[in-house]
């Protein structure tokens, strides 16, 4: 019996490095958005353009399969499309531009709490462990001293706050239905599908507000490195290895290492953007990783 856990953790124990790998680039991202709206690019069209990237990049690897096995199924890719890209993208850049930095990032930072949420409420022979509790009351403690770096006053905006929140539902709802087309689609599939539906939904907000970068900067060095970046890496790889993983490890494990980002930003913010990590940052990293760790002891799915 001993034999048979620890084999099964030493089979798991990829999945979770790969894990951190992910949020550690995904944490990275913030620093590659910033220099393209440095450029003149808006968050918008930043997005199109890396799921655009990520979507013909996985085109030579995903089967050949073009609709799912029923229009069910099909409705549920478009359903991972706007909550994993669309959807969940925009509402956060439109929240980051109506209130504070540090409000959105600690509110989106909930997400594994909605996952959390939808597998109880959908798998009720699982059951909540106070180990579970604890360590995501813990990650949460330590993303507000890691986002708000000792500020204690904060300035809340309702709707900037409100659109924050719905980001959060987007994620958590997106790493639950992962889980659940997961048992029945390759994951492959299920990316290409994500990136399709996430550049098309995304479409209709050209409609308020077009195009305005001047494509020729797409050539620039900096632009384009950046760029690739967040399609072929951020994007492409990442969501791969985060659906495949989610299938390993399940969807409330997995949206528990979101909990990491902040610290990888904390990190990837003070080596490119020059912005120092204090003391106050380093123990708020700490506290997030006993946290996570606490957390992911503590899952059952």
């Amino acid at each position: 019996m001993s034999n048979s856990i620890e084999h099964k953790s030493k089979g798991t124990l990829l999945y979770h490095i790969i894990a951190i790998g992910v949020v550690a680039v995904w944490g990275s991202t913030l620093v590659s958005t910033k220099i393209l709206m440095l450029d003149g690019m808006r968050a918008d069209e930043v997005f199109i353009v890396r799921f655009a990237l990520a979507y013909l990049a996985i085109l030579p690897f995903s089967p050949r399969k073009l609709l799912a096995d029923s229009w069910r199924d099909e409705l549920m890719m478009v359903a991972l499309g706007v909550t994993g890209g669309s959807l969940y993208f925009i509402t956060e850049n439109l929240a980051v531009g109506i209130t504070y930095v540090n409000n959105v990032s600690f509110i989106v930072s909930c997400s594994p709490l909605f996952t959390m949420v939808f597998v109880l409420m959908t798998y009720r022979y699982l059951k909540v462990r106070k180990i579970l509790i604890i360590g995501s009351a813990m990650a949460l403690v330590g993303i507000a001293i890691v986002i708000f770096n000792g500020q204690v006053i904060l300035k809340l905006n309702p709707l900037g706050d409100l659109l924050s929140v719905a980001a959060a539902l987007c994620w958590g709802v997106y790493c639950y239905l992962v889980k659940v087309m997961g048992d029945k689609y390759n994951s492959v599939f299920i990316t290409r599908k994500v990136f399709f539906y996430g550049v098309l939904t995304s479409m209709p907000f050209l409609w308020f507000q077009p195009w305005q970068y001047d494509l020729s900067g797409l050539m620039k060095g900096t632009v384009m490195l950046n760029l690739l970046f967040l399609g072929l890496v951020a994007s492409f790889a990442c969501f791969v290895m985060w659906n495949i993983s989610i299938n390993k490890l399940g969807a409330v494990t997995m949206s528990n290492y979101i909990y990491l980002i902040p610290v990888a930003t904390v990190i990837f913010s003070a080596i490119f953007l020059d912005e120092p990590m204090t003391a106050i940052a380093y123990s708020g990293s700490a506290l997030i990783l006993v946290g996570v760790y606490l957390a992911n002891k503590g899952c059952a799915d």
